[in-house]
């Protein structure tokens, strides 16, 4: 029984830093845009200029060739 006076307060710290997590989440933006962040690991990045080993490989792709 006295081991209750034990989790007591340990619940009540994890709660606490749950809690203020949370609230870290909410005013950091993190719920802002829901929609963006699970569609984004569908896109490649862009990055301005073309890879040639990607062209190539996009090239063999489009004619059926294997790899």
């Amino acid at each position: 029984m006295s081991i209750i006076y034990v989790l007591i307060p340990i619940a009540m710290i994890f709660v606490l830093i749950a809690v203020a997590v949370f609230f870290w989440a909410v005013k950091s933006e993190q719920f802002d845009d829901l929609d963006r962040q699970s569609v984004s690991i569908l896109f490649d990045e862009d990055s301005g200029k073309p890879n040639p080993a990607n062209i190539k490989q996009q090239e063999a792709q489009d004619k059926g060739m294997p790899q």
